[in-house]
């Protein structure tokens, strides 16, 4: 028993040092899902109570933001290893890439709460800037 705790510790342990230079990478793009989903239950709160009706807290908000973490993770983790170990005689900076897009998704999202949390008329202004230009650069490739 104990070879096999020490043999799967090791192999832990190995897992986590191939990954160690995307570590910063995945903790930037977790922190802008952790930011996203505090202000999106705040955000969520705020609506209902506007409203004027009950607010709680839903467990698979909490349950599906912890897959997605999980999602994240793994495919910063999928995507630096196939850029580094397969294709290493290129320079391509994809994981840099995606995990740019992971955090401008959850940028988003975070623009999206702001707006309803503080009716602020610049979070307004910067979603509706933020949805012509990404339509403008749409209609640009097409």
């Amino acid at each position: 028993m104990e070879a096999l705790y020490r043999f799967f510790n090791s192999l832990a342990l190995s897992l986590l040092a191939l990954f160690a230079p995307v570590q910063k990478i995945v903790i930037c793009a977790l922190c802008f899902v952790v930011v996203d989903f505090v202000s999106g239950v705040a955000a969520s709160r705020a609506v209902a109570k506007r409203e004027g009706r009950r607010w709680y807290f839903e467990s698979h908000e909490a349950w599906r933001t912890l897959y997605k973490v999980g999602f994240i993770v793994v495919a910063i983790a999928m995507m630096w290893a196939l850029e580094s170990c397969i294709l290493d005689f290129m320079t391509l900076n994809m994981t840099k890439i995606f995990a740019g897009f992971i955090c401008s998704v959850e940028m988003w999202s975070f623009l999206e709460n702001a707006a309803q949390l503080s009716d602020a008329p610049l979070f307004e202004w910067m979603k509706k800037y933020l949805h012509r230009r990404i339509e403008h650069q749409i209609d640009e490739i097409k």
